[in-house]
């Protein structure tokens, strides 16, 4: 396998468990335990990590190496802002033109959320949460606003486990606004999509500050 896709594989997992919370702030990335446990060249795992410090997902600690970033008040309330800012306007975009397979896989995805909730698979539903934000900005059809969002796509508001990962404590409450936002859509009612998003992220900016606590 050539290394840009090796480099590929390694940046999307490790990405994947940045964004599932599956590693925690501050934790230190070492290339050579990732090579190994994903199978690749260190040179992979130093073209990822080297990626997701650009996408500041990692930063560089004082001493050298990569280490998950951990956010502050003010990281998390600006990032709330630039989500909320790029995902109105991708609904936006997409409300006039969204098709039947578009809401039915929005559909789908809120199934598939309260699927692996039930069957206990939290870190699958974290994914499905990721995936249904990343589905709205892709319905937009605009990839300029897609690239813009990947690079701010910071996970502050897929919520965060206990220390025992063994349930989510808001599950009802983002199921019911994320199937109340894909009910809006389909009834191209802009306002109601508009509200339904702002409430989410408002309610999902509260919860993280006072996970910070």
């Amino acid at each position: 396998m050539k290394t840009e896709s090796l480099s590929l594989k390694a940046y999307t997992e490790i990405r994947k468990k940045i964004l599932t919370h599956q590693l925690a702030a501050n934790t230190r990335l070492k290339e050579d335990a990732w090579a190994k446990k994903l199978e690749v060249s260190r040179m992979a795992v130093r073209e990822a990590l080297t990626r997701l410090l650009g996408e500041r997902l990692l930063v560089m600690g004082e001493k050298g190496g990569y280490f998950v970033i951990t956010f502050t008040e003010a990281d998390i309330r600006q990032t709330r802002e630039i989500r909320e800012i790029l995902e109105l306007g991708a609904i936006r975009l997409a409300i006039k033109k969204l098709s039947k397979a578009t809401i039915g896989m929005l559909e789908k995805i809120c199934d598939d959320y309260t699927d692996m909730v039930k069957s206990g698979y939290f870190a699958g539903a974290w994914e499905a949460d990721i995936k249904f934000h990343e589905a709205l900005m892709e319905s937009s059809g605009n990839k300029k606003l897609l690239e813009v969002y990947s690079l701010s796509h910071i996970p502050l508001f897929h919520h965060k486990l206990g220390e025992s990962r063994v349930y989510i404590n808001d599950y009802e409450q983002t199921d019911k606004e994320h199937r109340q936002l894909v009910k809006a859509l389909k009834n191209k009612n802009l306002a109601l999509a508009e509200q339904s998003l702002i409430k989410h992220f408002e309610r999902g900016e509260a919860y993280v500050l006072d996970m910070q606590l």
